[in-house]
């Protein structure tokens, strides 16, 4: 580390806000890549944590998504865990994850899901959680459009009705059920949330055009300013890397 008073301050500021979502970092085990993890240090927790106006909660339901898509299982232990220390609930964090299914299918979700209870039987956390369903079966579709058409209207309707049948009708139908019937009626998260979450979800997929877009749009819909949009993807950055977060960022910067 550079012997300067700015750069050790910078320093001594990342390793508080570590102890603030990690506990104590023993600084006497050795490390393998020191150099490396000084700079992730310094980066995620100097400077990152610092920029913007997102508290550390949303900041950690963020990281929890943006992991669970990329997967990176480890790493989404150990935010978990950060996300309990600063107050996030163990139903936010589940929600933040469940919500993943239409984006990134069954299986990745479900290996999310495993991680995130492997640490709430660490915190003896009983399981299962409370439950947040709202719907049943047949208020799956009226229920998941009243929560779409507002936001996105029908778009992705009218964009598949060429298809022949009967996926025209069935496509647009299991989207509206699924992703907002199932999910977006759910309590536990906010609708405001619940869009900024999406979309960093999307960003980490490295969506730049079909559906970052519209989300975006829905994200300041629902009352997100653009100022938490635009830090929300610039907290995405050290995990999803410059190239992703910033062509997320362009695009939110048209709306």
């Amino acid at each position: 580390m550079a012997a300067t008073g700015r750069v050790s301050e910078r320093h001594q500021h990342a390793e508080a806000t570590y102890q603030r979502l990690f506990g104590p970092r023993d600084v006497d085990t050795a490390e393998d890549d020191p150099e490396l993890m000084e700079i992730l240090r310094g980066f995620i927790f100097g400077d990152v944590f610092d920029t913007g106006v997102l508290d550390d909660q949303a900041r950690e339901l963020i990281t929890v998504t943006v992991l669970a898509c990329l997967p990176a299982l480890p790493q989404l232990r150990s935010h978990t865990q950060a996300a309990l220390n600063v107050g996030v609930q163990p139903v936010q964090i589940r929600e933040a994850i469940y919500q993943l299914a239409p984006f990134l299918g069954f299986p990745r979700t479900l290996n999310a899901v495993a991680t995130i209870n492997d640490v709430f039987r660490d915190h003896g956390i009983p399981l299962p959680l409370r439950a947040q369903g709202a719907v049943t079966d047949a208020e799956r579709y009226s229920r998941g459009l009243a929560e779409q058409a507002p936001l996105y209207g029908n778009e992705i309707k009218d964009d598949l009705a060429d298809l022949p049948e009967p996926f025209n009708e069935a496509l647009p139908r299991f989207l509206t059920e699924f992703c907002f019937g199932d999910f977006y009626t759910r309590d536990g998260l906010t609708l405001a949330q619940r869009e900024l979450l999406v979309l960093c979800a999307l960003a980490t997929m490295g969506d730049t055009s079909a559906q970052l877009g519209p989300h975006g749009r829905a994200c300041l819909q629902v009352g997100n300013s653009k100022a938490e949009v635009v830090a929300a993807l610039v907290h995405c950055f050290p995990y999803i890397g410059f190239p992703r977060a910033v062509a997320a960022i362009r695009v939110v910067k048209r709306l």
